[in-house]
């Protein structure tokens, strides 16, 4: 019975690193998308709904875990802590979608390029990536290492919005592009956070205290 469950673990595992690379394409291809390349944009959609679809995979391994395998107390932990990160996880997703979309209504990539969305996108693909592998690895050094990765996007974010402040202060016109540019880096402001939420889940997995208590 152990051996079946600790397979099942495994097989847990294995779709989390699917749905965490999922995640990474799709911020890849919304980063993609913002610079202008042609052909992204659908990859990003196709790998939401295969997110949605990961999410309600691995929520029935878990609740099947759960109820059929009677768990012990660090393996309950671990398939808990599971269930909350594809949730971030499928938010992740859905954000990805979102930067798309707000990228198709900006006409000029020029501005984009001399901002730090690049890097916000950059940065956070890493955070996702870390999570994962820190809960894969049971890291709990790489878990609190992708936390204190989230103040790298917080500043970039905070430097994106004085860039566009001084761009609408020489261009008026360039007003609603620069609003449009805000709530991308916004979007990538949150996945960054949502990737912290999965990093504190993966200690919750290994200590048993989940850092807001």
């Amino acid at each position: 019975m152990r051996n079946y469950f600790d397979e099942q673990l495994e097989l847990l595992n294995v779709e989390l690193i699917r749905m965490g690379s999922l995640c990474e394409d799709a911020i890849m291809g919304a980063s993609r998308t913002l610079m202008g390349e042609e052909g992204f944009a659908k990859q990003v959609h196709d790998a939401e709904h295969e997110i949605d679809q990961k999410e309600r995979d691995i929520e029935n391994l878990c609740f099947k875990l759960l109820l059929k395998q009677q768990p012990v107390a660090k393996d309950l932990r671990q398939v808990s802590a599971a269930l909350r990160m594809i949730s971030d996880m499928e938010r992740i997703g859905d954000q990805a979608s979102d930067i798309v979309e707000n990228a198709g209504y900006i006409q000029d990539n020029t501005y984009e390029s001399n901002l730090h969305i690049r890097d916000m996108a950059e940065a956070t693909m890493k955070m996702v990536t870390d999570s994962i592998d820190s809960f894969v690895k049971r890291d709990l050094e790489l878990a609190r290492k992708t936390m204190k990765e989230d103040d790298v996007v917080d500043e970039l974010f905070s430097k994106v919005k004085t860039e566009l402040i001084g761009l609408i202060g020489e261009d008026s016109s360039k007003g609603e592009m620069c609003l449009d540019l805000l709530m991308i880096a916004k979007y990538f402001e949150r996945i960054g956070d949502h990737a912290t939420n999965i990093a504190e889940w993966v200690e919750y997995s290994i200590t048993g205290v989940h850092i807001e208590d």
